[in-house]
């Protein structure tokens, strides 16, 4: 009688998380802001240190600075969010987790028709949250990619491919990931990871809050933002 070999243990062992948060009250909320960034893709506003570029509006690093109502109520719903997304990946308890101490830089972005934000990854920085304002309300069947955000599986860039490995199942596999921006809900990954928005084919706007996060423990030192 032959024996069945033992069944081999398989588990991920670099597995990314990635998140998907709804923000509260977002139907009401998104035209106002929509409206408030458009009025403020000024010279004013601008980001000093990106590129000129016409078809993207970088504004500058302190928008949950703003003395604005929906910029607070903004602020408030997406460090909720994205710290309920960071705890629910994480072993800390609730209790441990509000006792850390969290800095974010928040800035708007616009790209227009034909535009798109280059790849990159965000530095001194361990999350990042990207939410969205106002979506393209079609994609050209051609470019079903149009204005989505790409996140990049760079690990498996040394790795040796053959018939063995290029077909392996998720999560082991190393396709990148695509998610379309939905207005109303907001993307939150690690920050070290390389990701961009592909160029928008539509003739709308698109319209980002990017969020850049990190924590630390309480007895800590304050470090300088972000």
């Amino acid at each position: 009688m032959t024996t069945a070999a033992p069944a081999p243990i398989i588990e991920p062992i670099f597995a990314i998380p990635f998140s998907v948060v709804p923000i509260a009250g977002a139907r009401d909320l998104n035209p106002v802001l929509a409206s408030l960034f458009s009025a403020r893709a000024t010279e004013e506003y601008r980001d000093p240190a990106a590129r000129r570029d016409p078809l993207c509006f970088r504004g500058r690093e302190d928008l949950f600075e703003w003395p604005h109502e929906a910029v607070g109520q903004l602020r408030r719903e997406v460090l909720d969010g994205a710290c309920t997304a960071v705890l629910a990946a994480s072993t800390y308890t609730d209790a441990e987790f509000d006792a850390l101490r969290l800095q974010a830089r928040a800035r708007f972005v616009i790209v227009r028709p034909d535009g798109c934000l280059p790849a990159a990854t965000v530095p001194m920085t361990s999350w990042y949250a990207v939410y969205c304002v106002a979506a393209p309300p079609s994609l050209p069947p051609v470019r079903p990619d149009s204005a989505a955000l790409r996140l990049y599986a760079i690990r498996h860039g040394t790795m040796f491919m053959d018939a063995a490995n290029w077909n392996l199942r998720a999560p082991y596999g190393g396709a990148h990931h695509l998610w379309r921006p939905v207005s109303g809900q907001m993307a939150v990954f690690p920050a070290s990871i390389l990701h961009e928005v592909a160029l928008n084919r539509t003739q709308s706007d698109l319209v980002l809050v990017l969020t850049r996060l990190r924590f630390a423990h309480a007895p800590q030192p304050a470090q300088p933002s972000p």
